[in-house]
């Protein structure tokens, strides 16, 4: 079993949740609840995991905060 970072993101307009693997072209999917993104977000990983191992643009490191004024 392989794991893969996701960023979630909530979309203000639809409210669905909506996810990406960072640096993965075409690694992406939403939901109405996270669970729902996950699983949809995990078959669209395992789909494209049968055309190979990904080449990655980038790799995902974390979030910090950043203040200012």
């Amino acid at each position: 079993m392989r794991s893969w970072n996701i960023v979630i993101e909530r979309d203000a307009q639809t409210g669905l949740f909506v996810g990406y693997v960072p640096g993965w072209p075409g690694a992406h999917s939403q939901g109405e609840t996270i669970d729902e993104l996950k699983g949809n977000l995990a078959e669209v990983i395992s789909m494209l995991l049968e055309d190979g191992e990904p080449a990655l643009e980038s790799e995902y490191v974390g979030t910090q905060t950043v203040q200012v004024g």
